[in-house]
């Protein structure tokens, strides 16, 4: 299976930073990177707990941006505060606000076929 990125600008209090985000569907939120939220000054909301794909918990701090993503306009999301190592990661909820899927066929975005049950 090959890796799906995608280029975005997240922006904070008249403040941008251009990020490539790895697609990953696997994960629920969004993360930035520590030198990407430090640089627009986002602040912590809150903590919660997540579970690695190898069965790892682990605690990081969320917040919320706006993210730019070219062709599909902006919108508020919640983000994960990176820590040390942690690496720019567009995640299932994000997707989900702008209204889009991972094919991962083609391997990239299109537009959901939403439901209202």
């Amino acid at each position: 299976m090959g890796l799906v990125f995608i280029d975005g600008i997240v922006k904070h209090k008249g403040r941008e930073v251009r990020v490539r985000f790895l697609v990953d569907s696997g994960a629920t939120y969004t993360v930035l990177a520590k030198s990407v939220w430090e640089e627009l000054g986002l602040r912590p909301l809150g903590e919660m707990e997540f579970v690695l794909a190898d069965g790892t918990v682990i605690k990081r701090r969320i917040s919320e941006a706006l993210l730019e993503l070219p062709g599909y306009g902006e919108r508020h999301t919640p983000v994960v505060l990176g820590e040390d190592g942690d690496e720019n990661l567009l995640g299932i909820v994000t997707l989900e606000i702008f209204g889009l899927i991972l094919d991962p066929f083609k391997r990239e975005l299109r537009p959901i076929r939403a439901l209202m049950m």
